[in-house]
């Protein structure tokens, strides 16, 4: 199972997650009315998850923390939780395209950063006149999705 395509495949199926998963936190956070409340259930849910998924595939672990990482590779939970946090909140409120809109954009703007300077460990691909303009198009492409003046709905 080591193909780009697998590899592709999963991505995908995880993009479409992600608007999947803001709406329906969005709605347990209104239904809630608390957004941290939702927030709190959905990664119960997911440490739940995660941790079977652990124990089926690998057994228990060995050791918790790894004596040679820096701390900062411990901190990517920080991330998911403001992520999920943000995203229940704010979709109720801006709606499902501007937020996961908006935050595609953040995932641009990142991932560039840390692939042209090689950050956090990640292996270093400068930023080209090429992706440059890719990326400038994406950053159109989101403004366009977002543009609801064609349909007279804004």
């Amino acid at each position: 199972m080591n193909s780009p395509y697998i590899y592709a495949a999963v991505m995908l199926l995880a993009g479409i997650g992600i608007p999947t998963m803001a709406t329906l936190n969005g709605g347990l956070g209104a239904k809630l009315m608390s957004s941290s409340l939702a927030t709190a259930m959905a990664l119960a849910l997911a440490f739940t998850s995660v941790s079977i998924y652990m124990l089926v595939t690998e057994g228990l672990p060995s050791k918790l923390i790894a004596n040679d990482l820096p701390f900062y590779f411990y901190l990517g939970g920080l991330c998911v939780a403001f992520y999920v946090i943000s995203v229940t909140w704010i979709v109720p409120r801006f709606g499902v395209s501007n937020a996961i809109a908006f935050a595609l954009l953040g995932q641009l703007v990142a991932m560039s950063v840390i692939d042209h300077f090689g950050l956090l460990g990640a292996q270093q691909y400068t930023i080209t006149t090429k992706r440059f303009l890719g990326l400038f198009i994406m950053a159109v492409g989101i403004y366009l999705v977002l543009d609801k003046t064609a349909t007279g709905s804004r």
